[in-house]
Parts: C-alpha cells; sequence; structure tokens
C-alpha cells in the first residue's frame, strides 16, 4: 500500500498515512487532531546499478536522467 505524506498546516507536523491510491487525495486528519492538512509531493528512489543492458542504452555522457515533470519528456 502506498504511503503519502501530508503537513498540517495548523501546528505545522508533518505526518505519513498509509491508505490505497483510490483514496489518496482524501482529506487527512494530522495525529493532533487538527483537519487543515495538506498533501506534499515526495519524490521515489528505486534502487539499480549503472551497468546492464538498461545503462547501455542511455545517452553518452550519462546526462540522459529524465527530468521530473512528466517522465523525462518534456525536461530536455
Amino acid at each position: 500500500m502506498p504511503r503519502y505524506e501530508y503537513r498540517c498546516r495548523t501546528c505545522g507536523d508533518t505526518f505519513e498515512l498509509s491508505r490505497p491510491m483510490a483514496e489518496s487525495a482524501a482529506p487527512a486528519d494530522c495525529p493532533s487532531g487538527h483537519t487543515d492538512t495538506v498533501k506534499l509531493l515526495s519524490t521515489v528512489a528505486v534502487g539499480g546499478s549503472a551497468s546492464g543492458p538498461a545503462a547501455a542504452s542511455r545517452p553518452a555522457g550519462g546526462g540522459g536522467g529524465g527530468g521530473g515533470c512528466c517522465g523525462g519528456g518534456c525536461c530536455g
């Protein structure tokens, strides 16, 4: 189940909740009971190595990082 990070606008606490993707946009109360919260954008780290077939298909110079806006297509 995915984990989502939220910040409480009332007390400033940051907290995480595990919930189904279908409920990712649902309101989330902070652990202190406040209801004015906002879902934070978070990054996903994927482990791996720079060797093997996938690495061989990358552009020379190692700069084919892809950006972050839409899978790499618009950040050149």
